[in-house]
């Protein structure tokens, strides 16, 4: 382990408190100098006290934020619940107060590195059609260790548990890199015949395979051994936290990687803040703040969750490959029969390529072919896939007709005032009733032959 990291980085951060303390203290002074704040010299201050503001990370969840959503034109209030909590995460719950009842949606979120408000977007483009559920993943460095281990076999049992707690017929929407741990619940649950199985799975841009146009990620992930990674950037959470002692992946760290990538747009994006703000712009500096607010939000990831992740999923390929296990059971996506599936890949994705996420497909082997969805979207990179405009466009309405064409039969559903039940049948419920009409014509047929 790398013993020195974590406490390093949590002296510094300390140390830039202070500053970052009388930087907002001036931006606010400023601001209420109203004569001051509008002059060239006043701009061009308060731009430099909000970049001292943003350059720092901070490793509390923030807010959704959603308080309300428009629905067939009416406002609906919505709120924030918690129907499940463990030490390692909640099952958050969008609670709309609605007369028609919804198709409920589980939106699983990444864990790695930031926390499920990355989602935001997502969330709120989701809740004007759907009862939405959410895997809000608790910071490591806060949770104690009696609470014991959470590596990649417990994620799964997370997943099958709030799947469990919604009930039913409901739908999975896994993003990114728990998209291996979603498709492994499912499996599990298919193979045990789980009356819980999810009505239908949508996986969007994640590491299913990772053998097909492998991207940088990949790259690094097999650059070095798994103890290499574990020497160098596994850490221990320093005192002054519930979670002091525990060997965790920090956040810090991850998020350097990914900037390190991208380090010259990030630089562009600094830049524009600075100067957007100083000129007057407030509409384009408030977005990159926002932006900033959010991506310099950290959370940890537990050490044994990240080295079984890289080594698994990005090392050893273990589920396409067909050796993936979770607590001894053997993952097999052939179990999956009820299970419609929906696979969404970004044309431009440099973390998850195309190729990697539609594997899931061809492992689905024993769905049925009007059962399967594959979508690539023109234009986007990792982050348009779930967030933005040609997700709001362009592909959400493809994954709210996959949820709603797989939603449960008229008997499920209230009755009308009139007394007669409505009626929703889904593709599948369709496409079920005629291969059951087709066969039952032709064993007629075939008896009234014979006879």
């Amino acid at each position: 382990m790398n013993l020195l990291a974590y406490p390093s980085y949590q002296a510094l951060a300390d140390l830039a408190r202070p500053l970052r303390a009388w930087a907002s203290f001036a931006h606010a002074a400023c601001n209420a100098w109203p004569a001051f704040a509008a002059t060239p010299y006043g701009r061009s201050f308060t731009a430099l006290c909000e970049l001292i503001e943003v350059a720092g990370l901070t490793h509390r969840r923030p807010r959704f934020g959603i308080d309300a959503i428009q629905v067939d034109g009416q406002r609906v209030a919505v709120v924030e619940e918690v129907t499940k909590r463990t030490p390692f995460g909640s099952l958050l719950h969008f609670r709309k107060e609605m007369a028609a009842p919804q198709p409920r949606v589980l939106i699983v979120a990444p864990m790695s590195g930031h926390f499920a408000t990355l989602l935001r977007g997502t969330v709120r483009t989701m809740l004007a059609d759907h009862d939405v559920y959410i895997t809000d993943w608790h910071n490591p460095r806060d949770i104690p260790l009696s609470a014991g281990r959470f590596g990649f076999d417990e994620y799964v049992e997370h997943l099958v548990s709030f799947i469990h707690r919604i009930g039913p017929d409901s739908h999975l929407v896994a993003i990114c890199q728990p998209t291996v741990a979603a498709l492994a619940a499912v499996s599990l649950m298919a193979a045990a015949d789980d009356p819980a199985q999810p009505a239908s799975m949508t996986l969007m841009a994640g590491p299913i395979d990772c053998r097909v146009n492998p991207t940088r990620v990949n790259d690094l992930a097999n650059s070095k051994p798994i103890e290499w990674f574990e020497k160098h950037l596994i850490g221990v959470v320093p005192p002054g936290f519930a979670g002091a002692q525990r060997r965790v992946y920090p956040g810090f760290v991850q998020l350097t990687a990914f900037m390190s990538m991208n380090m010259e747009r990030h630089a562009t994006s600094f830049s524009e803040l600075y100067f957007e703000r100083a000129k007057g712009d407030a509409a384009k500096a408030d977005q990159i703040r926002a932006f900033y607010d959010e991506y310099f939000a950290t959370t940890d990831l537990t050490a044994e969750f990240y080295l079984e992740t890289v080594a698994t999923v990005f090392q050893q390929y273990a589920l396409p490959r067909g050796e993936l296990k979770v607590a001894g059971r053997l993952v097999e996506p052939a179990a999956i029969r009820r299970t419609a599936l929906l696979t969404v890949e970004g044309e431009k994705d440099d973390i998850c390529s195309v190729g990697q996420t539609v594997a899931a497909q061809e492992l689905c082997s024993q769905l049925r072919p009007y059962m399967k969805t594959h979508h690539v979207q023109t234009g986007v990179g990792h982050y348009g896939v779930f967030n933005g405009r040609k997700w709001e466009t362009q592909i959400y309405p493809l994954v709210r007709a996959t949820i709603h064409d797989n939603e449960p039969r008229a008997s499920r559903l209230p009755a009308r005032a009139d007394g007669v039940a409505s009626e929703l049948v889904s593709l599948h419920a369709l496409m079920e009733a005629q291969t059951l009409t087709k066969a039952a014509l032709a064993k007629a047929a075939a008896s009234s032959s014979s006879t």
